[in-house]
């Protein structure tokens, strides 16, 4: 082949309309990535778009809204342990599967109900 894949650009998901606001406070000020102003053109879309790191997740709006409950992103953590506990401190929920071999992991759904997997590999 003549090209190769380099890395994840972004990942979208789901959302009801009128849902930014509480996107906003889910992944801002609870997971602690930062918003990322949207394109002009694409503002008339709503959603709303969010950064940390290399890390980027794009809330779009459906409707009808389905959230993606098997479907999700898995986001690669150092220190997963510290985010459980941060995690339990702010009272969000998730849920610990220990089904893949050398990993540490968990998922959660955001406020729309959409499936994120953390983990960290063991070494």
């Amino acid at each position: 082949m003549t090209f190769h894949y380099e890395t994840i650009d972004h990942v979208q998901l789901a959302a009801p309309p009128g849902s930014e606001e509480e996107a906003r406070i889910f992944y801002v000020k609870i997971l602690g990535f930062r918003e990322v102003e949207k394109p002009e053109l694409l503002k008339a879309n709503g959603g709303v778009w969010f950064q940390a790191g290399t890390i980027n997740i794009h809330i779009g709006i459906e409707k009808p809204f389905v959230p993606a409950q098997k479907a999700h992103p898995a986001i690669l953590v150092k220190n997963i342990e510290k985010l459980k506990e941060y995690l339990n401190e702010n009272q969000v929920d998730f849920l610990v599967d220990y089904k893949l071999p050398s990993a540490n992991r968990f998922y959660l759904s955001d406020p729309f109900g959409n499936r994120i997997e953390f983990l960290e590999w063991e070494k």
